[in-house]
């Protein structure tokens, strides 16, 4: 068929607002599965402007690293594979020989006793960007007609029409349905159904690793003022081992602002177990307020929200892209059979009832953590290191969370 021949009228009008991660694998996934859609993605950033050096660190689940490579927008060689997850319990915590190997409880999931390759990996947001806008935009080339970029122009609002959505950027049009994928950081968002402020900080940055530390191992410590995670990152030309740093502390008694990097570097090596090593440098830090933001439903009417723009999520579990993701497959899924307005009302039901599951008992679960981290209950430090060290304990527990964290609940 040449560019010049009329398409047949699309079964499906879809406006895709944010070419982020989640907007853009959605956007990708629906021009290759559904061929009679026609599809716009609209961003506020221009084309132009290069994202493939945004040092942000993302943490993906082996599902999502699996949907990336079906999308061929997959860059192995930029990502640091997750060999091992330990998740220990900084004191003062119970200490037992029982509790592994530093006598403190722990959990220890490694992807060879899942029987998996990798657990997930480790890499910043333009790696994970850039592949995917460019496989974007060469559907684009090779479907004018009927997928369509809008760079560099935000939408201004979203309005419901008779059997659709109206998306105002600039010009009002009408589509079928919407789905927004612009979600944001806590502090720059609008308040949702559900919110709260955990009054807790989130310092971001990288630490340079111990030349023998192992590769591929992401550590997460529960500490006194809150959880603080390595995550480990691609190693540089020179071989030197690094990992991205998640340090979360309570406004109240943040006084990380203050300290210059060695007494930074102190204090984390303080706060980690000993086996992780000598900690050899630290980069700036930047600091993000945390919080819990999220609507109590995906749909409404003929808009959908994804990612950050349903749920913003603590930290503690690195879960929020992926569940994104998740929420992307799903719909794209739903949308396979669906040619006429009522299949789709039903089909968008069907959606919320699938991903309610998955979403909410994730939703529950880092607010639940983020929240014990501001008590000072006596004996809360110890219940949670029984809680370890009890999953640590369970095989077929522990085996049952290593698949909902790889590829959420199904």
């Amino acid at each position: 068929m040449s560019l010049d021949t009329p398409l047949p009228a699309p079964t499906l009008r879809l406006a895709v607002v944010g070419a982020g991660p989640a907007g853009l694998a959605l956007a990708l996934l629906a021009a290759r599965s559904l061929p009679r859609a026609q599809i716009t993605l609209f961003d506020a950033r221009p084309l132009e402007r290069d994202v493939s050096a945004d040092p942000r660190t993302l943490a993906l689940s082996l599902g999502s690293v699996q949907l990336l490579q079906r999308l061929s927008a997959w860059n192995a060689g930029a990502a640091q594979a997750i060999a091992e997850v330990q998740v220990s319990q900084a004191p003062p915590t119970l200490n037992h020989p029982l509790f592994g190997p530093a006598g403190e409880p722990e959990v220890r999931i490694s992807a060879a006793e899942q029987g998996v390759a990798q657990l997930g990996a480790v890499l910043s947001y333009g790696q994970l960007v850039a592949p995917l806008q460019a496989a974007w935009l060469a559907e684009t080339a090779r479907a004018p007609q009927r997928l369509l970029s809008r760079f560099g122009q935000p939408v201004a609002g979203l309005k419901p029409v008779e059997d659709g959505i109206e998306v105002d950027a600039g010009i009002a049009e009408s589509y079928d349905l919407a789905v927004v994928a612009e979600g944001g950081v806590f502090a720059e968002q609008a308040r949702k159904a559900l919110t709260h402020d955990y009054q807790q900080n989130a310092w971001v940055g990288t630490v340079m690793l111990a030349p023998d530390s192992p590769a591929g191992v992401a550590y997460e410590r529960f500490t006194r003022n809150g959880p603080l995670a390595l995550l480990p990152l691609k190693a540089l030309d020179d071989g030197r081992r690094r990992a991205a740093l998640v340090w979360c502390m309570p406004q109240a008694e943040d006084e990380i602002a203050g300290l210059n990097d060695a007494q930074r570097l102190a204090v984390i090596q303080s706060l980690l177990p000993a086996r992780i090593g000598r900690l050899q440098g630290i980069s700036a830090l930047k600091c993000f307020p945390l919080g819990l933001n999220a609507e109590r439903s995906l749909v409404e009417g003929r808009s959908v929200r994804i990612g950050n723009a349903a749920q913003t999520l603590h930290p503690v579990a690195g879960q929020g892209l992926n569940l994104g993701l998740r929420d992307a497959y799903a719909l794209v899924d739903a949308l396979k059979p669906c040619p006429s307005a009522a299949e789709l009302d039903r089909a968008l039901r069907g959606v919320e009832w699938q991903r309610a599951p998955d979403r909410w008992s994730m939703i529950a679960a880092t607010d639940f953590l983020a929240r014990s981290f501001a008590w000072r209950w006596p004996g809360l430090p110890a219940a949670r290191g029984l809680g370890l060290a009890a999953l640590q304990a369970l095989p077929p527990v522990k085996r049952a969370l290593a698949r909902q964290m790889m590829f959420g609940r199904r």
